[in-house]
């Protein structure tokens, strides 16, 4: 049988291709990646937001072609569940699909001023207000589920669903020197420490393209 297709844009900049990249890892998926080109029409769309429904990325597996970042989770949850991409518990299983959506739809001043750059590291960034209240509620959702459900992750001692949606904020949060507590700041290094994280990492160091409006608040 074939291998799935993973459908991808920059690792450098690509926060939702990396969530849905993270996804198919912890899913223990066997995937091939393709990467579209910096002037692709849909990679434009992901990284400059531009548009609402995201194709990038975008999972082929066993005949089947599942995109959206939150579809493709729910789709390797359904055919890997000993994974534990969600929950085993009810009750932290709505959690966790309740802070995902938050992620998936929101947060817009965070993504607008903070886009996800893991080359650069800009120094005394000053973060506008708006995107601050986002970055605060950001940490509320960490410490509680840190406190709730006992880290080192977000629902445990397993990463997860939460953990890919959130993984492209920790690498802003370090990319711009954001300020964290001693809690947040463990969980954020438990995920750059991610075997798969340092791998998608490593590849984005190794991107020769750039984008110049990513270099700016927009």
């Amino acid at each position: 049988m074939a291998k799935a297709v993973l459908t991808i844009s920059s690792k450098n900049y690509g926060a939702w291709a990396l969530r849905g990249w993270l996804m198919c890892r912890l899913a223990g998926l066997d995937f091939v990646e393709k990467v579209i080109p910096p002037d692709d029409p849909a990679m434009k769309a992901e990284m400059l937001l531009l548009s609402s429904s995201m194709l990038v990325p975008s999972l082929e597996h066993r005949g089947i072609r599942v995109w959206d970042t939150m579809a493709i989770g729910e789709y390797l949850h359904e055919n890997f569940p000993k994974a534990g991409l969600l929950p085993a518990d009810a009750a932290a299983r709505a959690h966790c699909r309740a802070i995902c959506g938050e992620m998936h739809s929101g947060f817009s001043a965070l993504r607008g001023a903070l886009p996800m750059n893991i080359k650069a590291r800009f120094k005394d960034f000053k973060v506008w207000s708006r995107a601050q209240a986002d970055i605060d509620r950001i940490v509320a959702i960490w410490r509680e589920c840190l406190s709730t459900y006992g880290g080192p992750f977000l629902f445990g001692d397993r990463p997860g669903l939460a953990d890919a949606m959130y993984a492209p904020v920790v690498t802003r949060f370090r990319s711009y020197g954001v300020t964290l507590d001693d809690l947040c700041a463990s969980y954020s290094q438990q995920v750059l420490e991610l075997p798969a994280m340092r791998e998608w990492m490593a590849a984005a160091l190794q991107e020769p393209e750039e984008i110049d409006e990513l270099d700016a608040e927009f």
